[in-house]
């Protein structure tokens, strides 16, 4: 008898613990929302609020087991809620108890991913770089795959300690931080440590604010001194991305940066545009705007399409990808002597200037992603000792389609864009001879493929190439508007170098093990948007006392039209960038830091705009982090924002519209304003006032704009021009974008 009962008690627990694994198979992690129960409010940093988070588990989920359901963070500045490890049957029930406001699935979300301080007219010693003292002081907060400490771009020498009012933590040892780097810290998806396991990071955050290395280079390529925007702002590191970044890590680390006191946040992640409510990286983003501090976002890397635009939200600097002037060159010769220049940063010297043979997989190929150089498919192709013409595209990345001519013995590789790319052009570490053409240049070596029954072609390596005077042109996988999550605001704000930057890496690209001064280059809006973070690092250097309203909209009212040949910013088809690829302009620092107006917002003025958006009293909630009746407040239109930039939306029946700003002065105490309309074809609009007269500092006055559309708009088109207000000494420009219905 005891046999049997033995056995029955083995099935039973087998069958239990079969149970447990089948209900931790099933647990998600889920961001949920909660409000805070009537009566006596909580101290968002005592027990009481983790115990009322608490509340909405089931009692039996007790257990701190990584493996078995619990919360995984508590959230208090971001917004009132957390995230936990539970399964859908158990958010159901969540769903019933009072204060439970929304839950949903955490999403993952993608990284977007020496020169460039000259470029933006940043000179050692001098002028604005000096005066603004290299960003001493501020502190920059990076979200990102953490951090290599022991970089030379993080030496603290001249730098002085942190400021009083940090907070933060190092979870490396204490040896590793500094006064540079004062602050690293991981979350679920570190593996324990805040180092980089990528590069992106310490790429990332030497952009921001590296310290100055000379001898920087790729190669022996790009030589220079290396240098973040802010050289002497503090860094503080939040990993909280590996190959991807997970949403709940996201809002822990942006919930610890507004504790710790960190003035920017940097962030080269995002996802598609979704309802700001349904976007924890706006929510959060709210929070941390609303104590002061400035959120910088890449705006994307799914251009040139239309639409694409991520972290779309008013109170983020979006940050679009633009060239910079420089370019390592590589030239494909051809067998008719014709040259066509493209780019990459491994440059042989003994590569030979004889032409051989050259040969295109796309050729005659039944199998559509031939001409991808895909690797099973060189398998069945003769490229030894020959230049392999490849396509960029088809699922394999641009060094990866190197590696695979070089395994199947190819020589060398000439990559052609397709239509999409357009002029766009990527100085990379291929592991062969390479170069990188645009699309434009591919067609013509198809064409003389097509010409020769023997074609032939060399590379020729002609190193650092500097005063392209196209530059600065928005790159072709810079995210363009229109805003999907709020049409009426244009996005993206600016764009700024983003394409081929050179900065910190985590290794060395070049198998050099006696340095640890490793330098990368790489493309992205995940690169300009820390450019951007370090320029408001300036800003708030130079002007502690501005909101970051102010700064973003000194930013944007400054920004440059024309590249360095004087003509209209192009983008990767060398036409004129549309104001939804480029936004404002091209960031230009030196005016930035004396924009004569600015467009103020503060957070409570975005409570109107976002009931406009016709979102639920909880849903705004959600974002402002406090009960809101829309009922009764006095809603706004997207446009009525007090924006930098205007969107209007003319319809066949809906012939005129009407919108206020409200400029401060933070120019001159004694100055007029006159205003100019340039451009917007198709639409009749009137200022009032025509002349703003200031007589104080901070002085706010208002004016109001109306859009009219004249007898010849077409519909279904796009018109755009500029609004500009002018002193003696000062230039205000405003984008226009008119839709016509």
């Amino acid at each position: 008898m005891g046999y049997y009962t033995l056995v029955l008690t083995l099935v039973c627990v087998l069958n239990f613990h079969a149970i447990v694994r089948s209900e931790e198979s099933n647990l998600e992690t889920y961001i949920v929302h909660v409000q805070l129960p009537p009566g006596p409010s909580l101290s968002a940093l005592t027990d009481d609020l983790q115990s009322w988070y608490q509340s909405f588990l089931p009692t039996t989920l007790s257990s701190s087991s990584a493996d078995g359901p619990h919360i995984v963070y508590s959230y208090h500045n971001v917004f009132k809620g957390f995230a936990a490890r539970i399964s859908l049957e158990q958010v159901k029930a969540m769903e019933k108890k009072p204060g439970f406001v929304s839950a949903r699935p955490q999403k993952t979300l993608p990284l977007h991913t020496t020169h460039s301080p000259n470029f933006l007219g940043l000179n050692q010693n001098m002028g604005f770089w000096r005066d603004s003292n290299y960003g001493r002081g501020v502190i920059i907060g990076v979200l990102d795959s953490g951090i290599n400490p022991d970089h030379p771009s993080f030496n603290d020498e001249g730098m002085p300690p942190p400021p009083a009012k940090w907070k933060g933590q190092c979870q490396f040892n204490s040896i590793a931080c500094n006064n540079k780097l004062i602050g690293a810290r991981y979350f679920t998806i570190g593996n324990g440590t805040p180092l980089d396991g990528n590069g992106h990071g310490t790429h990332t955050a030497s952009t921001a604010a590296g310290n100055f290395v000379r001898g920087a280079n790729v190669f022996g390529n790009a030589n220079g001194t290396a240098a973040g925007i802010a050289p002497l702002a503090h860094i503080a590191m939040y990993k909280v991305c590996n190959t991807g970044c997970s949403e709940s890590d996201i809002l822990a680390a942006m919930d610890a940066a507004i504790d710790d006191g960190v003035d920017i946040i940097s962030l080269s992640l995002g996802g598609p545009a979704r309802d700001f409510y349904d976007d924890n990286v706006a929510v959060g983003a709210f929070s941390a705007v609303e104590r002061g501090i400035f959120v910088s976002a890449a705006a994307g890397n799914s251009g040139p399409f239309l639409g694409t635009i991520e972290n779309g939200a008013p109170w983020l600097l979006t940050v679009g990808a633009s060239t910079v002037d420089r370019k390592i060159r590589a030239t494909a010769v051809l067998g008719n002597n014709e040259e066509l220049d493209g780019e990459s940063t491994f440059q042989p010297a003994d590569f030979p200037s004889t032409l051989l043979p050259l040969v295109y997989p796309g050729t005659n190929s039944s199998n559509a992603n031939a001409q991808f150089c895909l690797p099973a498919l060189l398998r069945n192709i003769d490229v030894q000792g020959k230049i392999v013409l490849c396509e960029v595209g088809g699922g394999t990345g641009r060094i990866a389609k190197g590696r695979a001519v070089r395994n199947a013995g190819g020589a060398a590789m000439i990559l052609i864009n397709q239509q999409p790319q357009g002029y766009t052009t990527n100085s990379e570490s291929h592991v062969l001879p390479a170069t990188h053409l645009s699309y434009a240049d591919g067609l013509k070596i198809k064409a003389y493929l097509n010409s020769t029954s023997s074609p032939t072609a060399t590379i020729s390596f002609r190193g650092t190439i500097i005063a392209d005077d196209r530059a600065p042109t928005v790159a072709y996988f810079s995210a363009r508007g229109p805003n999907l999550a709020s049409p009426g605001i244009l996005k993206p704000d600016i764009v700024g170098p983003g394409h081929n930057i050179l900065a910190a890496w985590h290794i060395s690209v070049e198998n050099n093990t006696n340095t640890k001064s490793n330098f990368n280059i790489i493309s992205g809006t995940s690169m300009s948007c820390p450019h951007l973070s370090g320029v408001a690092a300036l800003l708030k250097n130079a002007h502690p006392d501005w909101s970051p309203a102010a700064i973003k909209s000194a930013i944007m009212t400054t920004a440059d039209q024309v590249n360095l040949a004087g003509n209209v910013i192009q983008d990767e088809t060398l036409r004129p960038a549309i104001f939804f690829a480029v936004g404002s302009g091209h960031v230009n620092i030196l005016k930035a830091t004396d924009p004569g107006l600015v467009y103020d917002i503060q957070p409570q003025d975005y409570v109107p705009y976002l009931c406009g958006l016709n979102y639920t009293d909880q849903q705004v909630e959600i974002i402002v982090n406090r009960p809101v009746r829309c009922s009764e407040i006095s809603s706004i239109s997207e446009a009525e924002l007090n924006y930098p930039s205007f969107t209007a939306f003319l319809g066949t029946g809906n012939t005129s519209e009407t919108y206020n700003r409200t400029v401060t002065n933070v120019g001159e105490a004694n100055s007029v304003y006159t205003v100019e309309i340039i451009g917007l074809p198709g639409v009749d609009t009137t200022v009032e006032p025509s002349t703003l007269q200031f007589s104080g500092a901070n002085q706010r006055l208002t004016y109001q704009v109306t859009f009219s559309r004249s007898a010849n708009a077409r519909s279904d088109t796009v018109a755009q021009g500029f609004l500009t207000w002018t002193s003696g000494r000062h230039s205000v420009r405003s984008p226009l974008v008119v839709i016509f219905g």
